[in-house]
């Protein structure tokens, strides 16, 4: 089996995740220790503990749903009435390419099929809605640090950047799958 170079974004990921743990480890030691007792130093541990909490628990997720078995056109990923319109207004067309990928290797049309190229994006879009369930839990931790506005912040921004990677997945997809189709009925007449 090939090994798969890390992406920009991936590897990016694996060394914010390394300084979150150093920084957090350092900031609540200093704290609770005793040794720099500063509210603003616990401020300091908790951003990077739930940075490094939020992308560490993504990477995990995203192993985890790649052992699902997908169907693109279950009830969850069909396209729905509303969203060419909902494209048109955010403008999807124009920033899509813009998104960090973690794998993009998973959707290089020269190097897998389109049936390949539509799991991997229904996965990918599973795996983000599971993204927007974990970001909720984060409020959980106002429990133990108090503050609970400051964690709902964090949910809100974390649900928006997952929200960007679901809305790029449900508007290729669809278009993905019509090619598929196409391509089916051309090949049904051609037997």
């Amino acid at each position: 089996m090939k090994k798969v170079k890390k992406s920009g974004p991936a590897i990016f990921m694996y060394c914010v995740i390394a300084l979150g743990v150093i920084v957090a480890g350092c900031s609540f030691i200093s704290y609770y220790g005793s040794f720099f007792e500063n509210g603003f130093v616990l401020w300091i541990g908790i951003v990077a503990f739930m940075v490094t909490y939020h992308l560490w628990l993504r990477i995990i997720m995203g192993n985890v749903t790649k052992l699902f078995k997908i169907r693109c056109n279950s009830w969850w990923f069909r396209e729905r009435f509303f969203e060419e319109k909902l494209y048109r207004v955010l403008r999807v067309k124009k920033w899509k390419d813009k998104a960090l990928t973690y794998n993009p290797e998973l959707f290089k049309v020269k190097e897998r099929s389109l049936d390949e190229i539509a799991i991997s994006m229904t996965k990918a879009e599973l795996d983000h809605w599971v993204n927007v369930l974990i970001s909720l839990t984060s409020i959980l931790f106002s429990l133990l640090w108090g503050e609970v506005w400051i964690f709902i912040i964090t949910a809100i921004f974390a649900i928006m950047f997952d929200g960007q990677f679901i809305l790029i997945q449900r508007y290729n997809r669809p278009r993905v799958l019509r090619i598929l189709d196409k391509q089916k009925v051309l090949s049904g007449a051609r037997a």
